[in-house]
């Protein structure tokens, strides 16, 4: 119920400020509407977290008169994806393989070779070929074979058909940068520091190939320097058509 302000003898600032006082009375009191409240929903299980580049193991293989065979120096990152046991969906691991956790073994023929690496619960096997008529070697498969807690049984990823690592014989191959490689839809594997050599091993790596990423990194100052002397040519010529231009223009007098 709004009050009856009776005008008669009432000085208008007084009536102003009765009229202002009710105001705020009313706006005070008037009925705020509730605030909503979100309802509570269950945030998605975080994903572990990405681990930094793995460290540079040496992984070497010897023949049955314990002779060196195969020489292998990088780091290893896994890649993998498999349905969640508690949570019932896809999910993704990152795992770097750790070199003083790892056991090797493998064995060297004339025109094969294999590195096996495993630890704890995960074995990830390389396989190279030799071509004999070209001398040329590559990593031809990988497979994982993977027992991961959250895993419900464990998985194999595999792939045999791969043309990875080429190299000639007698020499080694390297990649410094970080590569992946697409082993399976499911699995591919990150390599950092990478040198190896499955044949042709004489006490010590031969000399590197370099893959494609190395290359493009030792070019790209090449390009850049013979840009910039290219560039301090024009100038320089430009200067001196300029100066010749500026000279003829003068008239003896």
């Amino acid at each position: 119920m709004i009050p009856v302000i009776c005008k008669q003898n009432m000085p208008p600032g007084t009536i102003f400020s009765l009229l202002l006082a009710l105001t705020i009375h009313q706006t005070l009191n008037a009925d705020v509407p509730p605030t909503a409240v979100a309802p509570e929903t269950s945030s998605p299980p975080a994903s572990p977290a990405t681990p930094g580049p793995p460290e540079r193991g040496s992984y070497n293989v010897t023949n049955a008169t314990d002779v060196v065979c195969l020489l292998a120096r990088m780091g290893l990152q896994l890649n993998i994806s498999f349905i969640s046991s508690s949570h019932g969906k896809t999910v993704q691991e990152v795992l770097n393989l750790h070199p003083n956790l790892v056991k090797v073994s493998g064995s060297c023929d004339p025109d094969s070779a294999t590195l096996i690496l495993t630890e704890d619960n995960i074995t990830l096997t390389f396989s190279f070929s030799l071509n004999s008529t070209s001398n040329k070697y590559h990593l031809s498969g990988l497979e994982l074979s993977a027992a991961l807690a959250d895993m419900a049984k464990r998985l194999v990823f595999r792939n045999t058909t791969l043309n990875y690592m080429v190299g000639s014989l007698g020499h080694s191959y390297m990649c410094q940068k970080e590569k992946t490689l697409s082993v399976t839809q499911d699995f591919s594997l990150n390599t950092f520091q990478l040198q190896v050599q499955p044949f042709g091993v004489n006490g010590d790596f031969g000399a590197a190939e370099e893959c494609d990423l190395d290359e493009d990194n030792i070019l790209i100052p090449i390009i850049v320097g013979a840009a910039l002397a290219v560039l301090v040519l024009i100038v320089i010529l430009a200067y001196l058509i300029g100066r010749n231009r500026s000279h003829a223009g003068y008239q003896t007098i």
